[in-house]
This record gives structure tokens, sequence and C-alpha cells, in this order.
């Protein structure tokens, strides 16, 4: 499978992997699948550190690139297609991060890791689920 992490799926497998579920730890650790992370994802990562949501490490930067280097992931291109997509797509929010993944899902056949039950709920990508 190739596996296109949701934010918050990515930060998970690296400061709370307590939170993934059985299935999508199983998946994320087998070398048959491929990782893919999204530029969006390391945007929205910023935002959440600067907005306090997640405690900040002291180098912010720093910590994403080791963090990049612990796992490889292939990169999800943002491209115009996608930014196309992300308008196209029938998703219930406007959450710009959400409609950029889902979009990318759908532009490059990618499988989303997500715990978002509104990304969860739509039909046009192919989901996995991180259930406890």
């Amino acid at each position: 499978m190739k596996l296109l992490l949701d934010t918050h799926i990515w930060i998970w497998s690296l400061l709370s992997p307590q939170k993934l579920g059985r299935r999508v730890a199983r998946e994320l650790e087998s070398s048959r699948n491929e990782r893919w992370l999204s530029p969006i994802s390391l945007w929205e990562t910023q935002i959440l550190f600067e907005k306090g949501r997640l405690r900040k490490p002291q180098d912010l930067f720093r910590w994403i690139e080791e963090a990049l280097e612990t796992t490889e992931f292939h990169d999800a291109p943002l491209t115009r297609a996608v930014a196309l997509e992300s308008r196209r797509i029938a998703l219930s929010t406007e959450d710009p991060a959400d409609r950029f993944l889902a979009a990318t899902a759908k532009v490059y056949d990618l499988t989303l890791v997500t715990a978002d039950e509104r990304l969860i709920a739509l039909r046009e990508i192919k989901v996995l689920p991180n259930r406890p």
C-alpha cells in the first residue's frame, strides 16, 4: 500500500505512538508499504507548534529535519492538479490542510491514514482509519 500520513498520524508516530491503532502501527512498520508525506503536513506541523497546540522544541526546524531523517518518506508534491482537486473534492470542511491532503491522496492514488472522521467518511479516496 502507498500510505499518505495525515499530519496528526505523522506527529503521533513520532511523539505519541500509543495513539496509533494496532493496524495502523503494523502497516506503518511494514516494509511492504510505502510511506508518503505531503509538504502540507510540514506546514501544518509548524502552525500547531507555533500556536502552542504541541510543545515546541527549542529548534523547531531542526526537530522537523531530524524527524524526516528517522523514517523514509516519499514526497507527495503539491502540484496544480492537487490544488485544483482540493476545491473539487466533496469534503464537508474548508480546512485547507484537510482539503490538500484529501486531494493529494486522490491525485496520487494514495491511501490516507487518518483518525479524522470527515476524511474517513469521504468516498472519493482510499482511507486507512486509525481505530483503537
